[in-house]
């Protein structure tokens, strides 16, 4: 059972009207909150005390099986806990005002973003149910008052040959795990830049830039939309639709937002063995490279750091 599909299944059987509070009750809520001592920034912010509770016992649960679906001793047994500790998320998140609780523990153990205009976040994480095999997770929640849960089923092999160059939607989504969201607008409709890291390769590990955007009623998101200002080795004049920086497995590259510069910074890569088509053998350069943001695209900055080449026998200031 994909993970959309567990999601999609306990929330459209979970009756709704069991959490509808009558006004007056909101009201007696309201009063309490203002007059009583605040429960965390949370409770602060409008959830109900009783509510909080819940809360708090539910995410004790989600630790527990947060721990077993990483650890537990048969490796191929951590798909089941994942998909326990998935259920347990949505019983969780249909208690009232879920979108205000921070899950200050259990974001220790799975990844817990917010987009940057806090229109939404995302939980994110990644099992190994094999030595060499890693299997992602995401849901998306938005940020109203009634639960809106969307299920994200990881559609990375199957994505391998074309990933710079795809669109995908109806829940499919190239796992990674997220940390950085960051929302522009192009031609008046938001897009959500998630930065991300699938480690999930053999021989090499792939940074992202997935561009996100909502469907108009909010009911589904695409992933994937030409605004970088690449061309990839199969359409060289087309704009990329994700942006991907692929290296050798055991090095680290960076790829991140740089607040002084204003535009993206990550690692420019070359090949260990001198050949552009094994990204396997890509490790940084000591060269960095850009992307800033103009007419509503990202476009590339080459070799963002000046390097002085010396001359055998030169000394640094031309002396």
């Amino acid at each position: 059972m994909t993970i959309q599909r567990i999601f999609n299944e306990i929330f459209f059987r979970f009756d709704l009207m069991k959490f509808i509070v009558p006004m007056k009750r909101k009201l007696l809520f309201a009063a309490i909150a203002l007059l009583s001592f605040t429960c965390g920034r949370s409770a602060a912010q409008g959830i109900a005390p009783q509510d909080m509770e819940k809360f708090k016992k539910m995410e004790d649960s989600l630790v527990v099986s947060a721990d077993s679906m990483y650890e537990a001793f048969l490796p191929d047994t951590r798909v089941m806990y994942s998909e326990r500790f998935a259920r347990q998320l949505v019983r969780t998140l249909k208690i009232p005002n879920s979108y205000l609780y921070t899950f200050d523990t259990l974001q220790k153990l799975i990844n817990i973003i917010n987009s940057d205009d806090n229109s939404f976040r995302i939980f994110n994480w990644v099992i190994e149910p094999a030595k060499i095999t890693r299997r992602y997770y995401g849901a998306i929640q938005l940020n109203q008052p009634q639960l809106k849960l969307i299920g994200l089923n990881d559609y990375s092999e199957q994505l391998d040959k074309g990933l710079e160059d795809s669109t995908i939607s109806g829940g499919k989504w190239f796992g990674a795990l997220y940390y950085r969201i960051m929302t522009r607008e192009v031609k008046g409709q938001k897009v959500h830049f998630l930065f991300g890291l699938n480690s999930g390769g053999l021989l090499s590990n792939r940074k992202v830039i997935d561009p996100m955007t909502f469907s108009p009623t909010g009911s589904g998101v695409t992933f994937g939309a030409p605004v970088f200002g690449i061309g990839s080795h199969n359409f060289p004049k087309t704009p990329v639709k994700r942006f991907v920086l692929e290296y050798k497995k055991d090095v680290s590259a960076s790829m991140n937002w740089d607040q002084e510069r204003q535009m993206i910074v990550f690692d420019k890569l070359t090949s260990v063995s001198n050949d552009p088509n094994r990204k396997y053998t890509y490790v940084p350069s000591g060269q960095y490279d850009g992307l800033y943001w103009a007419n509503d695209m990202w476009n590339l900055k080459r070799d963002l750091v000046d390097i002085t080449v010396l001359q055998d026998g030169q000394a640094p200031g031309g002396e």
